[in-house]
């Protein structure tokens, strides 16, 4: 007894350290420019058997369990932060990647590691499968690292793609196993297999997420920190099952995720830090496993092959592969030539690589080890050379954008039923409207209220007379909605009608002068400036027609009366956007008619 304590005392001594060695590696690896799953990976290289740890790992089928359990919780986590804004914009392209694009990749790749490992036409397919999906997490990380920030259509397709193919990837892998052992035949029984995998892990993964999110919305637990626990308890839940009725469950756990972070939950934000807490401590754990696992002297006897064979998968195969998923969509060449780089690869491929290892047999070995070393230093090979040149070259092609300033403090409120609102963080910018005016200035709408201004080191609270500057981060309190608005406020837009939607009522003061108006939304009413909202809806309708709801446009914008005071003025003004030619709105005379600010921004 006293031994096996002394063993799992050890072993929580030496787990401690490796997560320790790998969380202060990231911190270094800003500093050199060096993926962190690089220096991941040197660190339990460097605790293995032919390292300064000597510790002896060579358990696959362990080492595979960890990978699975790892690989469910990081999918999880890139389906939570992954937008169906973003989905909506460039699922077609990023789709075609994710599934065609893996495709030509492994066919590419395999041919060539087949001649040049002299290995079957098949076990060469199998290795390029193995390394047909790229990592999104380590393609943002290396640019956040370098404070590099992609134009919006390029990085949306980047993080959609590399978010979804792994189940490509691990369908194409599963395949070329089972045809090497015969449990599956080529063409109708593959198709089957990819039939079953996905339509099966879809469903599950859809329901699955629905569910999970029904429940969170409507269960009460007694302590807030269950409810993560209980969000991971649906994801283990969602993989088990899709798996058990023949599914992907990757692709199941990737789709949950996707339903659960695009729909208001209770504790949103608590749930989101965990996950991604658990995501990073499931890649600090899986390439420090898999760095056990790897041995250096192997990598050395093929080294010259594997390199080839990298050279092959980064100039060609990838490349390839962009071109041809991409034509149909007009990217610009230096948006090709960017997305053909970011062929960056993870911890999937080494996950992988431990597949042939567990399931060839003596009598059909999968050249198993061979297949493992190459991989392996594909992989190293990916993140150093791809890695490190990512910020230069989007600098190159004329790609960076610069990064907005991250807040100094956040705010959220935490609840444990659904609370219908939006707290939204601004960084202003020089060109912001709302630069350099008064809060009392702002125009701002019923339903929005500042919270909190951040500047630098110190939290202001706003009042009337508080001057908002540039650089300031402004978070505001708002009801579902009103986003669209304060963009125009508070952001860069200068076109009134592609910011906010036509169909949306926004309520402001009656009180509200003409010149705040104008000054906020950039829009020109010929009135006095100093005259207020509700004294032009007078003036324009009379007391009898604005009372009795009588509409009136200024430009792109309508105006009604909304509400009234005790004493009969207009306390509450609705103003919406109209369509240029609208026949059914009362315009305002033609010299009243509003045009947008060329001075704005």
């Amino acid at each position: 007894m006293r031994w096996q304590m002394f063993l799992i005392d050890s072993l929580i001594l030496v787990t401690g350290l490796l997560l320790l060695l790998g969380i202060v590696s990231s911190k270094l690896s800003a500093r050199l420019g060096v993926p962190v799953l690089v220096l991941f990976l040197l660190v339990g290289m460097l605790a293995g058997s032919e390292g300064l740890g000597g510790l002896e790992f060579e358990d696959y089928r362990l080492a595979h369990a960890i990978g699975t359990l790892a690989l469910a919780m990081i999918l999880f986590d890139g389906g939570l932060s992954t937008s169906l804004t973003a989905i909506r914009a460039v699922w077609k392209p990023a789709v075609l990647l994710a599934t065609w694009g893996v495709l030509v990749t492994a066919v590419a790749t395999g041919l060539a590691a087949a001649w040049i490992l002299q290995i079957s036409l098949l076990e060469g397919l199998l290795l390029g499968s193995i390394v047909g999906s790229t990592d999104a997490a380590a393609v943002f990380a290396v640019l956040r690292s370098r404070g590099v920030s992609l134009p919006r259509r390029i990085a949306d397709v980047l993080e959609v793609e590399s978010a979804s193919n792994d189940p490509m990837a691990i369908f194409l892998t599963i395949g070329c196993i089972e045809v090497l052992l015969g449990n599956v035949e080529p063409g109708l029984g593959l198709l089957r297999l990819f039939g079953s995998q996905m339509v099966i892990g879809a469903l599950c993964g859809v329901l699955g997420g629905y569910i999970a999110g029904w429940v969170v919305n409507h269960i009460e637990l007694e302590s807030s920190g269950m409810y993560p626990v209980l969000i991971s308890a649906f994801c283990l839940l969602t993989y088990g099952l899709a798996v058990e009725l023949g599914g992907s469950g990757f692709l199941a756990v990737y789709l949950a995720g996707v339903v659960v972070g695009n729909r208001p939950l209770v504790f949103q934000r608590g749930i989101r830090l965990f996950h991604d807490a658990m995501a990073w401590l499931s890649q600090i754990m899986m390439f420090v496993v898999l760095g056990l696992l790897c041995f250096p002297s192997r990598l050395w006897e093929v080294a010259g092959k594997a390199l080839l064979i990298s050279v092959v998968l980064i100039f060609v195969a990838r490349p390839l592969a962009v071109a041809l998923s991409t034509f149909p969509f007009r990217f610009h060449w230096k948006e090709l030539t960017f997305m053909s780089w970011v062929g960056l690869k993870g911890a999937v491929p080494i996950t992988l690589a431990t597949f042939p290892l567990m399931f060839g047999t003596a009598e059909n070995p999968l050249q198993a080890p061979l297949l493992f070393d190459v991989v392996f230093f594909i992989v190293v090979v990916s993140l150093a050379v791809e890695g490190t040149t990512l910020a230069p070259v989007a600098r190159w092609l004329g790609l960076e954008r610069p990064r907005a300033p991250e807040p100094p403090v956040t705010l959220e409120i935490s609840s444990l039923r659904h609370v219908h609102g939006e707290i939204v963080d601004y960084a202003i910018g020089e060109g912001s409207r709302a630069a350099g005016r008064l809060v009392k200035n702002l125009a701002l709408p019923e339903g929005a209220v500042i919270a909190l201004i951040a500047r630098g080191d110190h939290i202001i609270p706003p009042q009337g007379n508080t001057l908002v500057q540039a650089g300031d981060h402004v978070i505001l309190v708002l009801r579902p909605g009103m986003q669209p608005l304060m963009n125009r406020l508070f952001g860069r837009n200068s076109d009134i009608r592609g910011t906010i939607p036509a169909v949306m009522e926004f309520p402001l003061r009656g009180s509200t002068c003409v010149a705040e108006l104008e000054e906020a939304y950039g829009v020109r009413i010929n009135a006095p400036p100093k005259c207020s909202l509700a004294e032009v809806l007078r003036n324009e309708l009379g007391d009898g027609e604005a009372s009795a709801g009588g509409v009136i446009r200024v430009g792109p914008l309508a105006l009604r009366a909304l509400r009234y005071s005790s004493d009969g003025d207009i306390d509450i003004v609705g103003m919406s956007t109209v369509p240029e030619d609208d026949p059914g709105e009362k315009a305002a005379q033609t010299e009243d008619v509003a045009e947008p600010d060329p001075g704005s921004t």
